[in-house]
């Protein structure tokens, strides 16, 4: 398979993580990066084999080499710079959220439709053994009818000046991790009869940054009965990434669903036993940009594409106004 050729967009920390290394291990090549300093560009292209270090974000689009883009940029520059990777007729390997809110989302997937581009929206976490276990658990009946679901994203804060503080730049619990909680929950609609609705949802704003989300907790049901619940905090005391599933036979729980490779264990639970399975330590970013070079490739399925990510963050606006907030608005030109 003729390896991926990619143009990163910022010097950004997460990228080291979810695409250089990935990148590395699945011999994509990492063809251009630019960031707004140059020296962390040139910096970030020696630590992890960059081809070559752009003046801008434009030229790293315009670059004919570059066929694929990966946005890790600050949550309100996703939709314009999807939009522009796009429109320079590059597949987009996006962090989540992909855009601001619904209304941005949906230009994205529908730009990407007209250009005939492929989106994929980074929910890593989706890719890996341990949450395809979980879903197989479903599958096959071994927890039997799903009854709940408990999806935890809550993390010590970022520092006051960090932009996930930022209503103008998209920040808020619910944005940076909480969005993973809400997707969790979508994961499990085929053995829901169907998406989750929205019942309830409650929040409260960082100190000083009115509209900011510290926390939000929300209440989901799904068409067949089963509830769920989302809490999200970047103001907890530690940092707990976990995933319960609830059925009439028994439960499953990962303790670490969005960081599998910090603690890639299943605990299941059922009326007859209780066991442990470990699923690897391979990062889930690894998982994703297989994911996404066989959708390019071979015309794989994405389950993480421009119509999921409308959907999640349709999701996101909703639960913001059922707590009171407002959805995060699109950057200003």
């Amino acid at each position: 398979m003729e390896p991926l050729r990619i143009g990163i967009l910022g010097a950004a920390r997460i990228a080291g993580r979810a695409i250089a290394e990935p990148a590395r291990l699945t011999g994509a090549r990492l063809v251009a990066v630019a960031a707004r300093d140059r020296d962390r560009a040139e910096a970030f292209a020696a630590e992890h084999g960059v081809e070559r270090v752009h003046a801008s974000y434009d030229d790293v689009l315009a670059d004919p080499e570059v066929e694929a883009i990966y946005n890790p940029l600050a949550n309100a520059l996703h939709g314009p710079w999807n939009l522009k990777a796009i429109a320079a007729g590059k597949h987009v390997l996006t962090e989540k959220p992909s855009a601001s809110n619904a209304s941005e989302a949906a230009l994205v997937r529908d730009a990407a439709a007209e250009r005939g581009v492929a989106v994929m929206e980074g929910f890593h976490y989706l890719f890996h053994p341990v949450t395809r276990r979980l879903h197989e658990l479903l599958a096959k009946g071994e927890l039997g009818e799903l009854q709940h679901v408990e999806t935890t994203m809550v993390m010590p804060p970022p520092p006051e000046n960090d932009p996930r503080w930022s209503l103008p730049l998209a920040g808020g619990a619910l944005m940076d991790v909480g969005c993973y909680a809400l997707h969790a929950q979508r994961s499990v609609a085929p053995w829901a009869g169907g998406a989750p609705r929205l019942v309830s949802a409650r929040a409260g704003e960082r100190k000083r940054l009115p509209g900011v989300d510290e926390w939000l907790n929300a209440d989901l049901e799904f068409p067949n009965g089963a509830t769920g619940a989302v809490r999200t905090s970047m103001g907890a005391e530690t940092l707990d990434f976990s995933c319960k599933i609830i059925g009439t036979r028994g439960e499953a729980f990962a303790p670490s669903f969005v960081l599998p490779h910090n603690d890639d264990r299943v605990i299941v639970t059922t009326k007859e036993d209780h066991w442990v399975e470990q699923l690897g330590r391979k990062s889930s970013y690894t998982y994703q940009l297989e994911a996404f070079a066989a959708h390019l490739r071979n015309g794989a399925p994405l389950p993480t594409d421009a119509d999921d990510a409308v959907a999640t963050m349709q999701l996101i606006d909703e639960a913001y106004l059922a707590a009171g907030l407002s959805p995060r608005p699109t950057l200003a030109s």
